[in-house]
């Protein structure tokens, strides 16, 4: 973890207000206690998300999820319990000091834990920076139209981005802001245990697969992630009207593709 020089003292109070907008947003999610985690501002070498090595009970009965356990291996209760965790991490994180300096707060995500589809994006923008929670701006209005297209309600699927805070000007994530990112992202995703994603955009995609090819070329056909089939199709962004929207057509065909492969119903569109 990356902490500013000694001559530049914390922002403790934007700090504080970021941490309790995030709790509200948990309490939000039928979250009402965390675990006793170690101080955000501790100095410490950047290294992947941890958990506690095994299984316990905290004070008052409940079990902490175990970080050398895969999500697999953990009940709904621990795997939420998990992810809340992760989330207070993700808000306290100063990795990119650029991000960490203009953000309003972290990004996590949407949606429930064991989803069986997870839409996964590239980064938050304006609105999502103002009320925390991915796809709410435009772009998302679109996405919530894909997802009832598709015969799912959004509040069924898991929606996260690749980065948990918004780049300034909305601008494209850079390399090293990715890399900071993944460790929190692998354990996202192996804590929420989508059995299908859907990579919207070249940068989601880029990343998640690790991959240089542009999303005309990675679509068409499922990819692999940890066991995870992946379905690449374009970012809602990039469907609005100022940009391509007849690249819409191109979507429908990757989700009709994702939904025979899903096993469920194509619906007819009205």
């Amino acid at each position: 973890m990356q902490v500013p020089p000694d001559d530049t003292p914390l922002d403790v109070d934007r700090l504080r207000r970021q941490l309790l907008v995030h709790a509200r947003h948990l309490r939000s999610a039928g979250i009402d206690w965390l675990p006793v985690a170690t101080s955000p501002f501790a100095v410490a070498p950047m290294q992947p998300v941890t958990f506690p090595v095994a299984a316990s009970e905290s004070d008052d009965g409940r079990e902490i999820a175990s970080a050398d356990s895969n999500g697999d291996e953990l009940s709904i209760e621990q795997r939420r319990l998990a992810l809340a965790t992760l989330a207070a991490e993700v808000a306290a994180c100063t990795r990119c000091a650029e991000l960490c300096s203009t953000r309003t707060q972290t990004v996590f995500a949407d949606g429930p834990v064991g989803a069986e589809l997870c839409f996964l994006g590239e980064a938050p923008g304006a609105d999502e920076d103002a009320q925390g929670l991915p796809f709410v701006g435009a772009a998302g209005q679109l996405l919530n139209k894909i997802i009832a297209a598709s015969g799912f309600r959004r509040e069924d699927v898991y929606i996260c981005n690749i980065l948990k805070c918004r780049p300034p000007g909305n601008r494209t994530p850079l390399a090293n802001e990715a890399a900071n990112c993944r460790a929190f992202l692998e354990r996202q995703l192996e804590l929420a245990a989508p059995k299908y994603i859907v990579a919207m955009g070249s940068c989601a995609a880029g990343n998640l697969l690790q991959s240089t090819l542009s999303v005309g070329k990675l679509r068409g056909r499922f990819h692999d992630y940890k066991g995870i089939p992946v379905m690449v199709t374009y970012h809602p962004a990039y469907l609005l009207p100022h940009r391509s929207p007849e690249k819409k057509r191109e979507v429908w065909d990757d989700m009709k593709m994702l939904l025979t492969k899903m096993g469920r119903p194509i619906p007819q569109k009205a």
